[in-house]
């Protein structure tokens, strides 16, 4: 559905039933699949057919739920993983082993910073840590010869940096590496990063894709553009022979737009096993459906809830790129036009206690973990999704101990404000 527009591929892309076929996604629950003959099943297992034989790499029900997640971003192949952060780990570690090196930008979401800065550096992968707003010279600087990608968010999650895609993009591949971008809070409805020089995008699907607290998962995306080959030196897992499957060079035989997930598909998901269930991947396209309908209305909400902030006397900054002023808000007019997200971070002059006093006494805004909902979420990063920094780590993420995010669902914007209201009230 390439020649369509991004609404209708979000309603009807990624599969188109055949006579008398469901016109709703089928669910395939089913661990495993019949063949006729070994020797069949045996082409599966070489790479040299096309099919499914074990649900923990493929199923048919997640395949066409990511291509339609594909076509929304514009790539050439994806794949669904069981959560956003097995997306961020497949999506590096598909490429960066032990010994090599990524730059990622400081501002990433608490879970994917921990992703890196712990638990894969017990793999023996090193990260270095850069500002979304150095300068090209201090982006460069970060690079080592060992350096295997560039990793960012689109929104970043809590801070609300807008990365400058361009500009990282310019820096990884003057580098030969390229730049992965988590495009969670955006969407491809609001923004693709394929279209501004990104390589692979990333998604928790359990935040805006669902949209409704009903599935877990991720999804990674190639746009196809990265020629591996051409770095090949850097890249011997996509490059070289892999010997658990009988020497084949996953660049050579899958191509520039193939190589990627097919790799991260036979050996990641195969060795790792973080599948997304059949029936989450049928939930995920049930909100991929509205996508397009339910960001306007979140975008919408959130620019009516920052600039009610902005102008109260209890709050001391708020910040929503989407809100004139804001200091991302150029690069979201270049990156984001149409609208950025629901989330509006906003701190305190009270300081954390007011932050603590507030988040109790609201009424219509539920506490939870969860953001990028239908339903109006919040949270105090700081001491739950972020706990796990030091304050210096909290200044890098760029958190306060008084921040709260906003998460605004699609209730109506009056009612989400009079809720803020009497909450503020009582600080």
């Amino acid at each position: 559905m390439s020649n369509y527009n991004i609404n209708t591929k979000c309603v009807q892309g990624g599969y188109t039933p055949g006579n008398g076929e469901p016109r709703q996604i089928p669910i395939i629950q089913s661990t495993t699949f019949k063949y006729a003959t070994s020797e069949d099943m045996g082409k599966l297992f070489d790479l040299e057919a096309s099919g499914y034989f074990y649900t923990r790499l493929q199923n048919p029900t997640n395949d066409m739920v990511a291509a339609k997640i594909c076509d929304m971003e514009g790539g050439t192949a994806a794949m669904l993983t069981s959560s956003g952060q097995a997306a961020n780990f497949y999506a590096v570690f598909n490429i960066a082993n032990c010994g090599d090196h990524v730059v990622a930008s400081s501002t990433i979401y608490g879970g994917t910073y921990n992703l890196f800065h712990v638990t894969m550096r017990k793999m023996g992968i090193e990260f270095t840590f850069v500002s979304p707003d150095c300068t090209e010279e201090e982006l460069n600087a970060a690079f080592q010869p060992n350096t295997k990608a560039v990793f960012g968010e689109t929104i970043a999650n809590p801070a609300l940096t807008v990365l400058d895609i361009e500009k990282f993009a310019k820096a990884a591949h003057a580098h030969g590496v390229p730049l992965i971008v988590d495009n969670t809070f955006a969407t491809p409805v609001n923004c693709r990063p394929f279209e501004w020089g990104c390589d692979i995008v990333t998604h928790s699907t359990t935040k805006y894709m669902d949209g409704h607290g009903a599935g877990v998962g991720g999804c990674i995306v190639d746009s196809g553009k990265f020629d591996w080959m051409a770095h090949k030196e850097k890249f011997p897992g996509l490059c070289t022979p892999d010997d658990s499957y009988h020497g084949i060079t996953y660049a050579e035989k899958f191509g520039q737009g193939g190589a990627f997930i097919t790799k991260c598909t036979a050996q990641l998901m195969r060795d790792f096993g973080s599948i997304q269930s059949p029936q989450n991947a049928f939930l995920l396209n049930l909100g991929l459906e509205s996508l397009h309908v339910r960001m306007s209305r979140h975008c919408e909400n959130a620019l009516a809830v920052a600039k009610y902030l902005k102008a109260h006397p209890k709050i001391s900054f708020v910040t929503y790129p989407g809100l004139e002023g804001d200091k991302y808000y150029s690069l979201t007019q270049k990156y984001m036009p149409s609208g950025t997200c629901g989330v509006v971070s906003f701190g305190f002059k009270g300081g954390r206690a007011a932050a603590e006093i507030f988040m109790k006494h609201l009424k219509l805004a539920a506490i939870e973990t969860h953001v990028a909902d239908a339903r109006t979420c919040t949270l105090h990063p700081a001491s739950t999704t972020h706990r796990q920094m030091n304050d210096q780590e909290l200044a890098a993420a760029g958190i306060t101990p008084d921040l709260v995010r906003f998460s605004c669902g699609i209730e109506d914007a009056a009612d989400l404000i009079a809720d803020i209201d009497q909450a503020l009230a009582q600080v």
